[in-house]
């Protein structure tokens, strides 16, 4: 009996493996040429008078030209201001300039969020995330290692894993050459001079792996934060799972959980993947990745966290939440007084227990997958992983699990669900629910954090990345597929908002509910990340389906995705080759011939 849903399951494996802009194993065809998303180009021969035709000199002229006769489904996809721009580059010969450019415009628009408010401004005694962020160079650059944990825990303690406490000590160091009061122990407490902000902001530059990403701006930029270092690590060490570099990936994890604690929301995702494929390789060498895996991470470990142990780094002390967080244990408080009925012990046990049962399932998909492959083709099984693709899904599940289950979530750590959603939006069609889902989830992360931008004062920035943002992709949830339950459910959660924010505006909350307005935007905004969730774990369970069918292909005798066009075996080096994020999408681009893109006509699908 044929299983269930098959064919849509390929379709979906064939369209979230752009994450990485690989050849999908559901088709021995290679992936069509990407100047945008999955973008279709018609394998027509241009004729000379096309070749000699000249181009519009400003990009709304461009525009137009370009759409003049195409199909309605790829006008609207030159709605996305980011895409004209970039193809305008290439035409005007330019192209080289297109990431230097694109780095500087981020840039001046970090130093422009900067330019507002923060949380704790002008507020004894703890001053705000400013405030921990400048106190922890002091510490590190004028007292002994050993003392870096323990040092005045009640102000601002240091309770971040050795990665921070060591950038903490560079930055630190250059702060100190550069003027000492910014970090005089103790005695530069509070100090808010405008020379240490500045200085404090352009220590933040680091490793940015999502330019114009609202949430992750205003939070580094705004909130005084180093995310994107944790997370540039993180998005490495994907990079080098899908290269075959195991070893390296598993150190720029290690790396990402050494810098903040709050990496390990992708443990179970990255941990049940490698598991799985010593699985899929075998007794032999599987097992010997496996030993090197367990090598290189402990060593990893060793090295980062051997000089501060035991570290300070769990907060269980703070309680089950703080603030009015857009999670499952703060939206069911409104009605099921957790911290009266419950215990903080029995809360950290049920916690643990509800977060377990939210990723174990795309876990089980990896490893059910791994051995089902290796069962049905045994030594003959290709050495790159039919699994990648899952990826994204299962640390989507597994961060949002966390997100929405675990003990003391802030409102930032939306930020982690957010990367593997972002990879799997950037390459994925404009008109598909994969889109859909992944810009409703970044508005949505952008909204649930409002109460906080709005202490921080970030009220204009938050406005301003959200219409740019949504802008440069093109976005409009009216484009999505017409009456689909993302279309209607983007439709409702935006108005649902908007509501808020207009009520927000023209009224003040009752004296007797202070909190009535973030308490609404944690009733909007936790059942998106719910349904992002369960989403996760359909596609997850889909797409397995439709690699264990390839799996099985591999092994009979007939034309399977490893075997090319011209019935002839794909060498064992192109079987391997997974491309990196960045280098595969300049590789598999469409050539520019004349200033026009080149049709790759064996990509395009019939």
């Amino acid at each position: 009996m044929p299983r269930p849903a098959l064919a849509g399951s390929r379709h979906l494996l064939e369209n979230s493996a752009h994450w990485l802009h690989t050849d999908s194993p559901a088709s021995s065809r290679q992936v069509s040429p990407t100047l945008s998303p999955r973008r279709r180009f018609p394998s027509l021969p241009r004729s000379p008078t096309q070749s000699a035709t000249k181009f519009p000199t400003t990009l709304s002229s461009l525009h137009e030209a370009e759409n003049a006769g195409a199909p309605p489904q790829e006008k609207e996809a030159e709605h996305a201001m980011a895409r004209r721009w970039i193809r305008w580059m290439h035409k005007r010969g330019v192209k080289a300039w297109v990431v230097p450019s694109a780095l500087l415009a981020a840039t001046c628009i970090k130093l422009s969020i900067s330019l507002g408010s923060y949380s704790g401004r002008g507020t004894p005694p703890m001053f705000g995330d400013y405030e921990a962020q400048r106190h922890w160079m002091e510490l590190t650059i004028h007292l002994p290692i050993r003392r870096w944990y323990t040092y005045d825990l009640q102000y601002w303690g240091l309770d971040y894993p050795p990665l921070t406490a060591y950038v903490s000590w560079l930055c630190g160091v250059i702060g100190h050459w550069l003027d000492p009061s910014w970090v005089a122990l103790d005695n530069s407490r509070g100090i808010e001079t405008e020379s240490s902000k500045i200085f404090m902001r352009s220590t933040n530059f680091a490793l940015m792996t999502l330019l114009f990403q609202p949430a992750l701006l205003l939070i580094d930029f705004g909130h005084f934060q180093y995310n994107s270092v944790m997370l540039g690590f993180a998005l490495l060490a994907i990079n080098f799972f899908a290269w075959e570099q195991d070893l390296a990936g598993a150190i720029c994890f290690v790396l990402s959980l050494g810098f903040k604690q709050m990496a390990l929301y992708y443990a179970p995702a990255i941990g049940g993947y490698l598991l799985a494929k010593c699985l899929y390789l075998g007794v032999l060498n599987g097992g010997k990745l496996f030993l090197r895996l367990a090598l290189v991470t402990s060593l990893s470990f060793i090295v980062l966290f051997l000089p501060f142990l035991p570290p300070r780094i769990f907060p269980f002390a703070r309680g089950l939440f703080e603030d009015k967080v857009a999670n499952f244990w703060c939206a069911s408080n409104v009605v099921f007084k957790w911290k009266v009925w419950a215990s903080s012990a029995f809360l950290i046990k049920l916690s643990a227990v509800l977060t377990a049962v939210g990723f174990l399932p795309n876990v089980l998909v990896f490893l059910r997958i791994a051995w089902q492959t290796q069962l049905s083709q045994g030594a003959k099984a290709p050495s790159h992983t039919p699994i990648l693709p899952l990826l994204p899904y299962a640390l989507l599940t597994s961060s949002m699990s966390f997100f929405l289950f675990s003990f003391q979530v802030h409102e930032k750590t939306i930020l982690l669900p957010l990367l593997p959603i972002t990879l799997l939006l950037s390459g994925a069609p404009m008109d598909s629910t994969i889109f859909g889902w992944g810009v409703l989830a970044n508005n949505v992360a952008v909204f649930s954090m409002w109460p906080l931008l709005k202490r921080d004062g970030l009220g204009v920035q938050y406005i301003a990345l959200l219409i740019l943002w949504n802008r440069l992709l093109g976005y409009n949830p009216l484009r999505l597929p017409s009456r689909s339950f993302v279309q209607l459910l983007s439709l409702a959660v935006y108005a649902a908002g908007l509501g808020l924010h207009v009520l927000e505006l023209l009224m003040l909350p009752p004296a007797r509910y202070p909190d009535l307005f973030a308490v609404l935007n944690v009733l909007i905004s936790t059942p998106v990340f719910v349904l992002v969730w369960l989403w996760s774990i359909k596609c997850g369970v889909e797409m397995s389906w439709a690699v264990g069918g390839l799996g099985n292909a591999v092994s009979r005798p007939h034309r399977s995705s490893l075997v090319g066009d011209d019935e002839k075996p794909v060498s064992a080096g192109k079987a391997r080759s997974v491309s990196s994020i960045g280098s595969a999408q300049g590789r598999r681009r469409a050539p520019f011939v004349d200033g026009e893109e080149k049709p790759n006509v064996d990509s395009v699908q019939s």
